[in-house]
């Protein structure tokens, strides 16, 4: 380590070669410190980050763990998560060291941002808590898998938020009939809310959707890819999950749809995507047809609730449904959509009495 004063500027510069806890030698220079004691401050923190040691800020932990999570995540979750860390996190225990964060702490920032407003009077939606609880218990398990850190503090904390909306909103047959008619003046906008409401794609999948992606000697469409922007720049990622991967079969209505759609779109190669817009676009054309039609105001999400409650409706099993919308798990969609089941004890308890009478019903004994 080496702090000198440099006479022509009177700044204060630090040198210092050290091994990270991989045992890779780092040299590091650093000028324009205004004392000696911020120079030698900047030197401990370096050192604790390089070594791994759990003495070191939050700030510079998180650092660690957002470089190590760079070849693991896509560019947009990345950037969420390095958002949620800098907006919601830092501010809070940046300055703490990892080891003396407690789970009193951690108690103690989950109440504040379940009591924060926001400008417009509003709290953050309990599915944001959760996943801001959910990265910051990533990062200490960080710590405790790669570091050494005894404990993860968030355990003990509990967490807070919710997994799910409370709030599902979906659109009736009727109501989308009108919705739908709505859109007839506003032809792609009426062929996007067409597929969403008879296959339940994601937004990203249907924006993702290019001609080779629809067969229709098959009479299916092929989801294989999902589409996101971000700052300005298109995406185009695998599903998550090998449950993402799969083929929906269309009824004839959409077909006719789609053809026509297809058929107005000039030089439209096989790759090209078939919707060149993005999310913000399609929330848009949503707004339209509501206030147009006057039907309900759902989120674009709901469609693909929209679209389980009919096949629901239609009675539809939940394999079924859990295979059309690509969950991974049954228990996902039973999880998500249990309340729409309709209650099936007194529809089963006459048919047992049904079968009961075929063979002469209930006879008392003695």
């Amino acid at each position: 380590m080496s702090v000198t004063k440099d006479k022509n500027t009177g700044k204060w510069m630090s040198q210092i070669r050290v091994k990270d806890w991989t045992g890779k030698e780092i040299h590091k220079k650093k000028r324009g410190f205004s004392t000696k004691k911020e120079a030698l401050q900047w030197e401990r923190d370096f050192i604790s980050q390089a070594e791994g040691s759990l003495g070191m800020k939050f700030k510079d932990f998180v650092e660690i763990y957002m470089n190590d999570a760079v070849p693991r995540t896509r560019e947009t979750t990345y950037a969420n998560k390095r958002y949620l860390f800098n907006k919601k996190v830092l501010p809070y225990f940046g300055e703490m060291p990892v080891s003396e964060i407690k789970p009193t702490d951690i108690r103690n920032w989950q109440n504040e941002m379940i009591n924060y407003r926001q400008p417009n009077g509003r709290g953050y939606a309990p599915t944001y808590l959760r996943s801001m609880n959910n990265q910051l218990t990533a990062a200490f398990n960080f710590a405790v898998k790669f570091y050494g850190l005894r404990e993860n503090p968030c355990h003990k904390a509990g967490t807070m938020g919710k997994k799910n909306a409370e709030e599902m909103l979906f659109w009736t047959k009727e109501e989308f009939g009108v919705f739908i008619e709505a859109m007839k003046d506003r032809p792609v906008g009426y062929t996007i809310f067409m597929i969403m409401y008879y296959t339940g794609l994601r937004v990203g999948e249907l924006l993702a959707l290019t001609p080779e992606d629809i067969d229709f000697d098959r009479h299916i469409i092929s989801v294989n890819k999902n589409y996101q922007r971000l700052n300005g720049k298109d995406y185009i990622y695998p599903p998550k999950t090998e449950a993402g991967y799969r083929e929906v079969v269309m009824p004839k209505v959409l077909e006719s749809c789609i053809r026509d759609h297809l058929a107005t779109i000039y030089d439209l190669q096989p790759t090209d995507r078939i919707f060149p817009y993005d999310k913000g676009w399609v929330g848009r054309q949503m707004k339209y047809g509501c206030d147009k039609s006057g039907t309900q105001k759902i989120r674009v999400h709901d469609v693909r609730h929209t679209h389980a409650s009919l096949l629901i409706d239609m009675g539809c099993t939940p394999l079924l449904v859990a295979e059309r919308l690509g969950h991974e798990k049954v228990q996902t969609t039973m999880d998500t959509y249990s309340h729409l089941y309709p209650n099936k004890q007194t529809e089963v308890a006459n048919q047992l009495d049904a079968i009961a009478a075929e063979g002469d019903g209930y006879k008392k004994i003695g």
